[in-house]
């Protein structure tokens, strides 16, 4: 589930998450049949008519029911009997791909044998062989199709994005000879879109970011009005004024006018404080109410502990801080926490001890799970992990955003090896079990895989979309969730699991 107001193409995306106004979700799609038996038997009778019609395949497999070896079994005799009909694998390949089963590689690869000029089958290849985690397949059969359709910007893109692994200035030329191919394209501007989002450093950011509004005006191309909202919270945080100009520019519609009220309240508060007016400030500040996606709440909570300081509270300021990074820390929050701490006479261990209790308040008892494992026919429940940190991840294999976070979880918990902490996977898909194991394999993920479903995560664990995270105490109990980590906030994962080690260490 992409939570977002603006409409965006579809492409494969090669662990990149979306440029996006907030959280990209993925949503688990809904399956169908069988259908009842006369329903099939019309379906089977369309078919016998005329076997080269992609739409009677489509309703035949869907009126037998997608996750049958009938269905599989049947076409194969097919494809025996009818080796000429190119329709027959395709079919059944292109639906089981829509499905995201992995049935679908078996019937694709054998399309591809009988139509190699076909750019469609080979980017469904891709996106097979990228679910299987077999990436330099999926880049030389992106190739393939990008070779076959050289006009198609989709396969283009998602070609390009192979390359951003590689050398950063090499990658960041590649991007701008693509917008210079495709200067009208959507496309062109969802890759610039992303080079601006996984910059690591804000001036980088605003360069990249401002071309993508030069280039591709954000009134027009979805992507380029996606990238604004990092630009206007950029900008929030350095200049409101130039934020609201661009704010202005983007007209009335949302994401807008939220942001809107934010900019100008940012440019009284800045005001009542350059005139000292702290508190006038401060409760200005109070009554912002910040888009429910957003990049700047650290800044505000940062912006709000400052003011309550200049008005003399300085415990006021303190708390503010140390409840925000009981909750998500980071070491932009840690430093005024520490600084307020150290005026109130705390020093570093008695501000430990403050964010430790405030945790300890929100803990909740996590739900005692008892799992099938994918990597043995036993179970491993949550009490089998009890005196160890359990980072737990809820994902399905073809999630994109889900596969993008995991190479973050590994850098991560690479430094914590030898210690008691455990990353264990849920997989919320059990129609997509036939990738988890190649998938692992050809990643070397180091989590535990364990067999679930979308019910059981909803019900449990209050899942709405996937990936959703959380951390686990020695004692079972929720300390940390609703957390994201990519390619600039490893540190936050470092202190959530360690601040958890250090709580287990205290206890014994």
């Amino acid at each position: 589930m992409i939570k977002s107001n603006l409409k965006r193409p579809v492409y494969l995306i090669l662990l990149l998450i979306a440029c996006s106004a907030g959280p990209a979700l993925a949503q688990i799609p809904v399956r169908t049949g069988p259908a009842p038996a006369e329903e099939i038997k019309k379906a089977r009778l369309a078919l016998d008519t005329n076997m080269n019609s992609m739409a009677a395949h489509k309703k035949y497999i869907y009126a037998m029911g997608i996750n049958t070896t009938q269905v599989v079994d049947q076409y194969r005799e097919w494809m025996k009997k009818y080796p000429e009909n190119e329709t027959i694998p395709l079919s059944i390949g292109t639906v089981y791909y829509n499905a995201e089963m992995p049935q679908a590689g078996e019937f694709l690869l054998r399309a591809s044998a009988m139509e190699p000029g076909n750019a469609k089958i080979w980017s469904m290849l891709s996106g097979d062989a990228f679910t299987r985690g077999q990436m330099d397949l999926a880049i030389e059969y992106k190739k393939k199709a990008t070779l076959a359709d050289p006009s198609n910007a989709d396969y283009a893109v998602s070609y390009l994005f192979s390359f951003s692994g590689g050398d950063p200035a090499a990658y960041k030329q590649k991007v701008f000879d693509f917008v210079k191919r495709f200067p009208q394209n959507e496309a062109g501007a969802y890759a610039l879109c992303q080079l601006g989002e996984q910059a690591t450093n804000r001036a980088d950011k605003i360069t990249y970011f401002e071309e993508l509004r030069k280039l591709y005006p954000p009134q027009k191309f979805n992507w380029s009005a996606s990238g604004m909202i990092e630009l206007v919270d950029i900008y929030l945080q350095t200049d409101p004024g130039r934020a609201l100009a661009l704010i202005n520019e983007m007209g009335g519609e949302k994401p807008w006018p939220a942001r809107k009220q934010v900019a100008e309240a940012l440019i009284r508060v800045n005001k009542l404080e350059q005139g000292q007016n702290y508190k006038d400030a401060l409760t200005e500040l109070n009554q912002v109410k910040l888009p429910r996606y957003n990049f700047i709440k650290d800044y505000i909570a940062i912006k709000k502990a400052a003011l309550r300081e200049q008005s003399g509270d300085v415990k006021a300021a303190y708390d503010s801080l140390a409840v925000r990074f009981a909750k998500l820390p980071t070491e932009e929050l840690y430093a005024p926490l520490a600084l307020y701490g150290s005026k109130l006479g705390k020093d570093k261990e008695q501000v430990a001890k403050d964010i430790e209790t405030t945790r300890n308040s929100t803990a909740v008892a996590a739900y005692p799970f008892d799992l099938g494992l994918y990597t043995s026919t036993g179970n491993l429940s949550l009490k089998d992990l009890k005196g160890k940190v359990v980072l737990l991840t809820f994902w399905f294999p073809n999630c994109s955003p889900c596969r993008a976070e995991f190479p973050h979880f590994e850098a991560v918990l690479n430094k914590f090896k030898g210690d008691d902490v455990v990353y264990v996977g849920i997989d919320v898909s059990p129609l997509q079990d036939g990738f988890v194991l190649p998938l692992m394999k050809n990643n070397k993920y180091s989590f535990i895989p364990l067999r679930g479903n979308a019910e059981f995560a909803a019900k449990n664990y209050g899942v709405q979309g996937e990936p959703e995270n959380f951390l686990i105490d020695k004692d079972g109990k929720i300390v940390f969730s609703n957390f994201r980590i990519d390619g600039s906030n490893h540190r936050t994962l470092e202190l959530m699991i360690s601040s958890l080690l250090k709580k287990g260490q205290q206890s014994n």
